[in-house]
């Protein structure tokens, strides 16, 4: 096994600032809009991997998805051409999709920021999924486990593409402080579950289990995902699945930043679900906003014993 090495300091300095995005960025593997039974991760995860298998440029493609996500965060499934469909004038589709990633990009390097403006409207011809990208959709984690103790099942459960894009785009987000190349890392984290395609996840306890056959097992099934690639992408695959167990490599240490941070952000979403309460929907959300219903809402309410008289 490859040993581990420390961060650099001032790269670990910057991390508090990027988290809170992070954090949001995460609910993209839960939200999901007419048409697609996938959620908005898994679509993403799809279409990165059509663009790649085009001969879209790696950097496009991984500045455009993280855009997207982006966007996401604050109209999620929106696009220019839904909006245009519905009768928004182009120019001003645009702005609106902006604005949106404006609110967003302003806490985060100003040369990434711009990098992600320029890359939001491109349009990176899309060719055929690998077939891996569908069984990565369908290809749950594992939850949480550890050998000998029992296995915490926790729902809805993520899936591998879920988990991939994810890793994926808070890679990109991450480059600056490690001073990483953003396609690269990105496609580190499109392609690190690549053997779960066909191999169930077992989870750290299954691992343990499987001991020295596991490597041969994923090689194997890592194998034959890298097969369903076009050879022009395949050796940039596997170079970046490479420099996956070489830390010195800052694409690397973006990329394992980014995946201890998206395990444990999923286990704060649970553990943060678990947790709510009526009255962060009534309090700190308002959900009973203003508007001119509002009074009459609020009255309802309380005759129905859901909020306090007032």
């Amino acid at each position: 096994m490859p040993t581990s090495a420390p961060a650099r300091s001032e790269a670990l300095a910057a991390l508090c600032t990027p988290t809170p995005l992070l954090r949001e960025l995460n609910d993209l593997k839960r939200v999901r809009v007419a048409g697609s039974s996938h959620s908005l991760a898994e679509q993403a995860f799809a279409r990165a991997w059509a663009a790649l298998a085009a001969g879209a440029p790696l950097a496009e493609v991984a500045l455009h998805e993280t855009a997207r996500a982006l966007v996401s965060v604050r109209l999620p499934g929106y696009h220019a051409a839904l909006l245009q469909q519905l009768g928004m004038p182009a120019e001003t589709a645009r702005e609106v999709l902006q604005q949106a990633l404006g609110q967003i990009t302003a806490q985060l390097p100003p040369a990434l920021s711009a990098q992600l403006a320029d890359a939001l409207f491109a349009t990176p011809a899309l060719g055929a999924e690998p077939a891996f990208v569908a069984q990565l959709a369908q290809q749950p984690r594992a939850g949480a486990t550890h050998p000998g103790r029992a296995r915490i099942i926790l729902w809805p459960t993520e899936s591998h593409a879920d988990h991939c894009l994810m890793v994926a785009v808070y890679a990109v987000l991450l480059s600056p402080q490690f001073e990483a190349e953003p396609g690269e890392a990105f496609l580190m984290g499109m392609a690190h579950h690549l053997h779960n395609a066909v191999l169930p996840d077992p989870g750290y306890a299954g691992d343990e289990l499987l001991g020295n056959h596991l490597p041969g097992l994923m090689a194997q099934a890592t194998a034959q995902a890298l097969g369903q690639l076009p050879a022009t992408l395949r050796p940039a695959v596997e170079q970046a699945l490479a420099r996956i167990q070489a830390l010195e490599h800052a694409s690397a240490q973006a990329f394992h930043a980014a995946d201890v941070l998206d395990r444990v952000l999923e286990m704060a979403w649970h553990d943060q679900s678990a947790q709510f309460r009526l009255h962060h929907a009534l309090d700190d959300l308002n959900i009973v906003h203003a508007g001119f219903t509002q009074q009459f809402h609020r009255q309802v309410l309380a005759a129905a014993g859901l909020l306090p008289h007032t």
